[in-house]
């Protein structure tokens, strides 16, 4: 243990300093420092520097579970505890989660419909279940606000609008991009909050145009949005929190880039199996082939 110590400090202290202050000869770290590495400790150091390699593609993000599956599919045999002990001994800590303000204003007195989803997160395809919501996203110019729409099958997000401000037009823009890409069956169940975007006459004209079922949220219960609450703490966490946007359209970019080049692409989800909403899709896609 000392000779590690002294050896990951030689590049600041001097080695004779170093072994003097620990009291270990100078002799014999050296000739420790000459015998070759055991191949557990080689493998380690391969497994660590893989282990990095996962964490810097992964934005940071990725914790012990998610790396040490993301190992496992590339080839990697090793265990959890293993990944998590090297991740901790080389401080690869992943970003913390922040508390999520909730955002809904729903006084109103616009009608509201019941909730059919009853919290339940589960479909048996894509386009069954789409989930609505916004939230609010700080930049030096003022909120930007991001409307986004979430299919429960495989968490991906198929429509999304910004905009600097939250009138309907901001949520039927998602709505009609969500359409537009999937182009859903009649009675596909639509699940928002009671927001006043979502209650508008002009977004039920939409969803009544397209044979959608409305759903709504309790009053003040955001739990039964839930998926979609995590997905907007996931953003934060990930993105969001560790950048100060100068303009509305570096957030825009910014954001446009992590929803599709990242998040719906690459960004290994333990609700689907440990793997990207894509790839989700398509490997559901090709079982039913």
């Amino acid at each position: 243990m000392k000779f590690n110590f002294i050896q990951a400090n030689s590049d600041e202290f001097p080695v004779l300093r170093l072994c003097a202050v620990l009291g270990v000869k100078k002799g014999s770290y050296y000739a420790w420092l000459s015998r070759p590495k055991s191949k557990r400790i080689e493998a380690n150091e391969k497994l660590i520097k893989n282990i990095k390699c996962i964490f810097q593609v992964s934005r940071g993000t990725y914790g012990s579970p998610r790396i040490h599956r993301a190992l496992n599919d590339a080839g990697e045999n090793c265990g959890l505890n293993r990944v998590a002990r090297l991740m901790a001994a080389e401080g690869i800590v992943a970003v913390k989660r922040k508390k999520v303000i909730m955002t809904t204003d729903s006084r109103h007195n616009m009608p509201v419909a019941d909730n059919y989803l009853n919290r339940v997160f589960e479909a048996d395809g894509p386009n069954e279940i789409w989930l609505g919501d916004i939230t609010y996203i700080r930049t030096d110019e003022g909120w930007l606000y991001l409307s986004v729409i979430l299919d429960i099958f495989s968490r991906r997000i198929v429509g999304w609008a910004m905009a600097n401000h939250m009138r309907v037009e901001l949520t039927l823009s998602s709505l009609s991009m969500a359409i537009n890409h999937r182009q859903p069956d009649d009675g596909l169940l639509y699940h928002s909050d009671r927001g006043s975007q979502y209650a508008a006459s002009a977004y039920q004209a939409l969803l009544e145009k397209h044979n959608m079922i409305c759903s709504m949220s309790r009053r003040g219960n955001c739990w039964d949005n839930a998926p979609m609450e995590s997905f907007f703490d996931t953003l934060k966490t990930e993105l969001v929190y560790r950048k100060i946007f100068e303009t509305r359209e570096q957030a825009r970019s910014e954001i446009f880039e992590y929803i599709e080049c990242f998040y719906n692409r690459e960004r290994i989800h333990t609700s689907i199996g440990f793997t990207s909403p894509e790839k989700y899709e398509s490997n559901m896609l090709q079982k039913t082939a």
